[in-house]
């Protein structure tokens, strides 16, 4: 089984619990304008890697991993546009005993039969979801990534029937993602879910521009500047406020 991979960090920290290996796979729907990986939207293209090739590499940062509560976490890119080979990258992890985690914005999510079947397959190897929510308003979150949020907010009711369990990310960019409105609504909606073990405030920055200046894109938010602690504290007081009410 092959894939197509943009890169790999072998000791990742904050992509899920413990020291991550983390495959970054190559493609997504989503354009979303404070994305820090804008070479990974392509898809089709990146380097072919086989699973055998990937779990090879694994095995030697094991020690790492096992000591630390770790795993291995599969990014993007968005990896739900290829889960067959999820599928089978995350079933040999699972005869190492290796925890796994999916990184994604449900921004492929489809009730066609085949994805839920495949996606039903592969949830019986994944361990956790970080699931990035990128905006609760519908028009806001097309002019922030280019698609409407209908599909992934259902693909959260999905996993929270299921309870599969998630953490809840939310990129906090002032003057887009940062309304009190906005964010008590999405928090209202968290709140909704049976399945949130965490969530994580991400502060909006710029570390990426340099990826588009490369493409020959241009970067649409080179105006804002990160958020202040006080307003990723508030942000984080909104969206967890209706946890205890369902959870």
């Amino acid at each position: 089984m092959i894939g197509n991979i943009h890169s790999i960090e072998t000791l990742g920290t904050v992509d899920g619990p413990g020291i991550r290996y983390i495959v970054f796979t190559q493609g997504c729907l989503l354009r979303c304008q404070f994305c820090h990986n804008a070479d990974t939207w392509e898809i089709g293209t990146g380097k072919q890697m086989s699973v055998s090739e990937i779990i090879d590499d694994l095995k030697s940062y094991l020690p790492f991993i096992e000591a630390s509560g770790g795993g291995i976490t599969v990014s993007g890119g968005e990896p739900l546009l290829q889960i067959p080979f999820l599928i089978e990258l995350f079933k040999e992890c699972k005869k190492l005993g290796v925890h796994t985690t999916i990184d994604s914005s449900g921004g492929c999510y489809s009730t066609s039969h085949l994805f839920q079947s495949q996606l039903a397959e592969l949830l019986e190897y994944t361990d956790l979801i970080l699931l990035d929510l990128k905006h609760i308003d519908r028009e806001k979150h097309k002019k922030l990534t280019g698609l409407t949020n209908e599909h992934i907010l259902s693909f959260a009711r999905f996993l929270s029937d299921r309870l599969v369990p998630i953490w809840v990310r939310h990129v906090l960019v002032p003057g887009i993602t940062d309304s009190q409105d906005d964010l008590q609504r999405l928090g209202d909606f968290i709140g909704s879910l049976q399945n949130v073990a965490k969530v994580e405030v991400l502060p909006y920055h710029k570390l990426g521009v340099y990826k588009w200046e490369a493409l020959g894109l241009e970067y649409p938010l080179k105006e804002v500047d990160p958020p202040g602690d006080e307003s990723v504290e508030k942000a984080y007081c909104l969206l967890t406020s209706k946890l205890g009410d369902s959870n």
